[in-house]
């Protein structure tokens, strides 16, 4: 399933503002992108690691509630564990996101951003989700 035929809600005022742009959406890959800037600094300068984790932790619900919208359920973080391994300044940086398990309760994706134009990997997560009915 792709971001045209999908009925998820893949876009937020939160993502919005954080900047992460979701280009393909299925139930094993997500990929977006993000471009920094200083609106996205720490007062010190350089890319804030909240905009990494947010990313991590969007791209791996929007996956996993992809692959189980058919059930009638969605995804929701239980766990995230993300590494910050280089800083940056601002650049536009690529998020994929894919799922190393899933299971009928519970899954976990790896997702990585890289600078899109060096490929150096600036943070790397896990993210591990439960499978809960849909509201309503």
């Amino acid at each position: 399933m792709d971001t045209t035929s999908t009925d998820l809600p893949t876009g937020s005022a939160f993502l919005q503002a954080a900047g992460l742009v979701l280009d393909e959406v299925s139930g094993t890959r997500v990929t977006g992108h993000i471009d920094l800037s200083r609106d996205h600094h720490t007062p010190w300068g350089v890319v804030h690691g909240g905009v990494y984790t947010t990313a991590v932790e969007s791209a791996a619900s929007v996956g996993a509630s992809a692959a189980v919208q058919d059930r009638g359920q969605f995804a929701v973080g239980v766990h995230n564990s993300t590494d910050f391994l280089r800083s940056s300044t601002g650049e536009r940086v690529d998020v994929l996101a894919e799922p190393l398990q899933q299971g009928r309760v519970q899954q976990l994706w790896l997702v990585t951003v890289t600078a899109t134009e060096s490929g150096r990997t600036l943070a790397r997560g896990q993210v591990r989700l439960q499978n809960v009915p849909l509201p309503g």
